[in-house]
């Protein structure tokens, strides 16, 4: 793949997560209740710079964890199925699943699937950095840090410490 264009610079990406942290907050009216999962792998990041943001902004820490959805992919063939186990628990809690991208909206179905498996919460919303179309499935993001519409041959690269060594998002083809 080739870089088609940087989206997004470091500075950008800070300022849409202290947005979506805000919008957050705002729709929950506050931090009671509220309990962040990120999405493995770059969604646990981004999950913790906004439960960090929500922090700064309320003083309050919200349980922040990550989940992995391999096993709930109906477009992968895992074979050992494990037992989803979380952080905290989900019972009557406001989940707000996060991850990088927003593409077909599996990878989204896969992780509320997971958390039902472990319990009944009270609603479950959904916050990603990209939004970038192409849905297969009625699925849309509660928080987008920016929509950028492309094309399926090209792709979107989130680069995020502490998998990077950088914070930027590329268009890439």
């Amino acid at each position: 793949m080739v870089e088609k264009a940087v989206i997004m610079e470091e500075n950008a990406v800070r300022r849409a997560l202290v947005r979506i942290s805000h919008e957050i907050l705002e729709k929950n009216k506050g931090a009671a209740s509220l309990c962040l999962l990120g999405i493995r792998s770059r969604g646990s990041a981004l999950a913790e710079f906004i439960a960090n943001n929500i922090f700064d902004i309320e003083g309050v820490r919200v349980p922040c964890g990550d989940i992995d959805i391999r096993p709930y992919r109906d477009d992968l063939k895992v074979h050992e199925l494990r037992e989803t186990e979380l952080p905290f628990p989900v019972e009557g809690k406001k989940i707000v699943l996060v991850d990088d991208v927003l593409y077909t909206g599996r990878t989204a179905r896969a992780a509320i699937e997971a958390v039902f498996s472990v319990g009944r919460p009270a609603m479950i919303q959904f916050a990603v950095l990209i939004d970038r179309g192409h849905r297969e499935l009625p699925i849309r993001a509660d928080y987008v840090g920016k929509n950028i519409p492309t094309s399926r041959s090209e792709q979107i690269s989130v680069k995020i410490p502490p998998f990077d060594d950088e914070t930027s998002v590329r268009l890439m083809e």
